[in-house]
């Protein structure tokens, strides 16, 4: 476009308006000039009757034709729906929770990214209900097409990680071009899983708490009443209950300590770890930190790291605590064998991507078949005396499992009994960077 040709503001100077219609009619007037003065000369017309003539046509070049362009537009812009303008698109987009907004027969007008992700078969300009996999949510749906009232619904799903959704459906009515009301329909979708979590977080921990703490619990109560009576003034007696009360008192602390992460863990399990963390220096940092434990039970650390780094996206400290949680069990359950055999490794999964895997082998009795299935559970040991002599809560391999589960990775457990264990976490390898 010239810039002749261009539209004048509205508001630029009324002789700058003038100055330009003009420009933009000159050949207009130009001609008319010629046409008029030829008819004057050569066709008898009147001088007057000429120059009226030419006068009408300067008139109507020079008529602010832009207003009639305004009104074109206005009625056009009317036209459109307003649910479809960019705002509302923006709008929708912006919102923090997974939300899309429909039409009133229940087609997908706009959705945020969120709503892509939460619900990857919604499509534009394609009816919701064929992409939502919960009967409740399209029963909910199909009711507040047809009452235009608000509607909620719940559903639990379990792939990959177990998650609460609530769906909440919201008329909104919608002014029309000709001030009439049409109805939309706005989706937004809750996570209710946190909520859940905290709930079922508290009542484990009242029951798990209540339930390992009362031995300890006992066991101090007695020697209290030990040495406030009998044992008074027995310096031998009391030396060596003070030993064991101290061990117990330990004892519950690290029960409390083991509780409390495995809660943490549970509550965040459904939220994948974001952050680059690289694993091969972890292992090295949780060898030598567990170095004094393994020269007390006379075991010999060996390592194998066959790749120089192993970069996940996790959680720094909880993977420290898979690390430290497997290799002291091997060093406290699989002392016998004199030996524990750490390494690293890379490898294809299942699916085609490549992951890295963290095992902890020893050579000591080993673990029964029948109790391999249920070694992950709470509180669940294959030898209770053993466990607790030392110094086991029955949490670890579950805190493990969760933590792995977490990072979406998986836990195996190998063992032939008599010739010892194999613990290996499994851990998606991050894709590098650009």
């Amino acid at each position: 476009m010239s810039q002749q040709s261009l539209p004048v503001p509205i508001n630029a100077p009324w002789t700058r308006q003038w100055a330009d219609r003009l420009r933009n009619a000159a050949i207009i007037l130009l001609a008319a000039a010629f046409v008029f003065t030829a008819l004057w000369l050569f066709a008898g017309l009147t001088p007057g009757r000429a120059v009226m003539g030419f006068l009408c046509i300067v008139a109507a070049a020079l008529v602010p034709w832009r207003l009639r362009e305004a009104i074109a537009a206005r009625e056009e812009q009317l036209g459109v729906n307003p649910v479809q303008l960019p705002v509302v698109r923006a709008v929708v987009a912006g919102m923090p929770d997974p939300a899309v907004l429909l039409d009133r027969a229940g087609r997908v007008l706009h959705l945020n990214t969120a709503a892509a992700q939460l619900v990857p078969a919604l499509r534009v300009n394609e009816l919701a209900q064929f992409a939502l996999r919960s009967p409740d949510f399209v029963t909910a749906l199909r009711e507040a097409i047809a009452t235009a009232q608000p509607r909620r619904a719940t559903y639990a799903d379990h792939v990959p990680v177990n998650r609460l959704l609530e769906l909440i459906i919201s008329p909104i009515a919608v002014p029309t071009a000709f001030d009439g009301i049409d109805h939309c329909m706005l989706m937004t979708f809750h996570d209710l899983t946190p909520l859940r979590r905290v709930e079922e977080m508290r009542a484990d921990f009242v029951a798990n708490a209540s339930h390992e703490l009362r031995t300890p619990l006992a066991a101090l109560s007695g020697f209290i009443d030990t040495l406030q009576g009998p044992a008074r003034d027995d310096a031998k007696a009391r030396e060596r209950f003070l030993g064991i009360m101290q061990t117990q008192a330990r004892r519950m602390a690290r029960l409390i300590d083991d509780l409390l992460s495995l809660s943490r863990v549970e509550l965040s399990v459904h939220v994948r770890p974001e952050a680059r963390v690289d694993i091969a220096p972890l292992v090295r940092q949780v060898i030598e930190g567990l170095e004094p434990l393994a020269k007390e039970r006379q075991v010999a650390i060996e390592l194998d790291l066959q790749v120089e780094a192993a970069p996940i996206a996790g959680d720094r400290e909880e993977l420290l605590r898979v690390f430290e949680n497997l290799i002291e069990n091997a060093l406290k359950y699989g002392a016998s064998g004199g030996r524990v055999v750490v390494s690293l490794t890379k490898s294809a999964a299942a699916d085609g991507s490549s992951e890295f895997r963290f095992s902890v082998r020893d050579f000591g009795p080993g673990i029964a078949p029948e109790h391999l299935p249920r070694l992950t559970e709470r509180f669940y040991r294959v030898d209770v005396g053993d466990s607790r002599a030392q110094g086991g809560t029955g949490l670890g391999l579950s805190l493990v499992k969760h933590i792995v589960n977490r990072h979406r990775g998986r836990l195996l457990i190998e063992s032939t009994f008599g010739k010892g264990a194999v613990f290996t976490a499994c851990l998606p390898s991050q894709k590098p960077e650009g």
